[in-house]
């Protein structure tokens, strides 16, 4: 099983595929990238979009039926990209998705500039309900690169940690890849995932990330982000490496 816990799949819900069609060639390039788990994460209270949970279920289930019509060997599951805002508390019970119906696993968004004062808290509430933040695309964030400090604290108190394939591989710019791979160097990242909005520009880089872990950490730390990436479609909880702190880029 390979997971992909962070994507734009599914049509016309955000900025991923404008179509069936557009979401059909998304999907088949995740599967040539040997994916065989979709979790379809669209975003929600950005700014931008806002989902109804029922919305995306019913867009995975016709997904899945033509998947199965066409033999194509993946599973879409549900999920969403909860941006981090102040009523999220209110919403978690009625309009907000876990990661695979895992009850468990939230993946949420910083802004692209800084993290939230009320993180710290709302994790901790979270916490408290039995839920486990997953910070997406942590390397993208830009207090996080210049404090890297704050993400350990977040990660000590429990938070987990997604990078983005596509900053592993380079395509997001010399910087970001270096943050992204001393962050895997760290043990301070659980998941890699694709973030995967189109074919051209945005694709599923999963494999190709994958690889780049092999050549810099090891086989041993592609093992363990898979692994990590299962068991949160099991909704499972799971032991994590001692993180370390990062010296600023």
């Amino acid at each position: 099983m390979l997971v992909d816990l962070h994507n734009h799949v599914l049509p016309g819900l955000d900025d991923g595929p404008t179509s069936e069609l557009e979401a059909m060639l998304l999907i088949q390039n995740a599967v040539k990238n040997g994916v065989t788990h979709i979790v379809a994460t669209p975003h929600h209270r950005n700014g931008q979009f806002n989902q109804d949970a029922n919305e995306i279920k019913n867009s995975i289930h016709v997904l899945n039926s033509l998947l199965q019509e066409r033999e194509i060997p993946v599973t879409i599951l549900s999920g969403m990209e909860v941006h981090l805002h102040g009523e999220f508390m209110e919403e978690l019970e009625t309009e907000i998705l876990t990661l695979a119906d895992s009850m468990k696993y939230i993946l949420i968004e910083f802004p692209t500039q800084h993290i939230p004062q009320f993180t710290e808290s709302i994790f901790y509430e979270l916490q408290l309900k039995g839920f486990i933040p997953i910070i997406a695309h942590a390397e993208k964030n830009t207090e996080i690169r210049r404090h890297p400090k704050k993400l350990l604290d977040l990660v000590n108190k429990g938070a987990l940690v997604q990078v983005t394939a596509s900053s592993v591989c380079g395509e997001n710019g010399k910087e970001l890849k270096k943050f992204a791979l001393k962050l895997c160097q760290h043990q301070m990242v659980h998941f890699i995932a694709s973030d995967a909005h189109d074919v051209k520009k945005r694709p599923f880089l999963i494999q190709q990330a994958y690889l780049v872990i092999q050549r810099k950490l090891g086989n041993e730390m592609v093992k363990y982000y898979q692994r990590n990436a299962n068991h949160v479609v099991d909704g499972v909880e799971f032991v994590t490496l001692p993180p370390r702190l990062v010296e600023t880029v």
